[in-house]
């Protein structure tokens, strides 16, 4: 317990899955997917990891142009790239941006989070593909995050963060197992008054 993080360390579905990270067995089918996908970063993504953010609930309207214009007095930029779906062109509503300085990382992070751009509230963060070990994105049942109408939402990041886990101590337990024996105690009562 000493080394408990709200934060994931290492990509772990099973743990994601669960608000203090600790449930055993998977509730949803994408973290059984999840678990079982082998993922590997994309090797055609350039640029140092530990420099980029990732921006996240983009208004689908907003162009590579704004993001610039926005996230540039953070500091210099050195890539911008907004992802769009290979089909339509649309935009997908988030986008990474890589710094040219490791502090303007930092600050962009700090201040841009919840930032209001063209109508909607971003959420901006470290990239996780290339920087967190064991990395498995949405489409395969991973990430981070997510709309609690979904059902599948996940726990470790900065905008969902792990709760912490309720330690239950011996003492607790022995009470619990003599509040359990006085309840089937009472059970085992009203089954004698029933049966006479």
């Amino acid at each position: 317990m000493a080394d408990w993080d709200p934060i994931a360390k290492v990509y772990d579905p099973l743990k994601a899955g669960s608000i203090d990270g600790t449930d055993v067995e998977p509730h949803d089918r994408a973290v059984w997917r999840a678990m079982s996908a082998t993922y590997k970063p994309n090797k055609a993504v350039v640029g140092d990891p530990l420099l980029t953010l990732f921006v996240a609930r983009l208004n689908p309207q907003t162009t590579e142009e704004k993001l610039h214009q926005v996230f540039s007095k953070y500091g210099d930029i050195q890539r911008l790239r907004l992802v769009r779906d290979l089909v339509t062109g649309f935009s997908k509503g988030y986008a990474f941006i890589e710094y040219k300085e490791e502090r303007s990382v930092s600050r962009a992070r700090r201040e841009a989070n919840k930032l209001v751009v063209d109508q909607h509230e971003v959420f901006v963060d470290f990239e996780q593909e290339r920087t967190l070990r064991g990395w498995v994105p949405r489409r395969m049942g991973g990430g981070l995050g997510g709309k609690k109408e979904s059902g599948q939402l996940r726990f470790g990041g900065r905008d969902r963060p792990f709760r912490k886990p309720i330690n239950v101590g011996m003492e607790e337990r022995r009470g619990w197992d003599r509040g359990r024996d006085r309840q089937d105690w009472g059970r085992h009562r009203e089954d004698e008054k029933n049966n006479n």
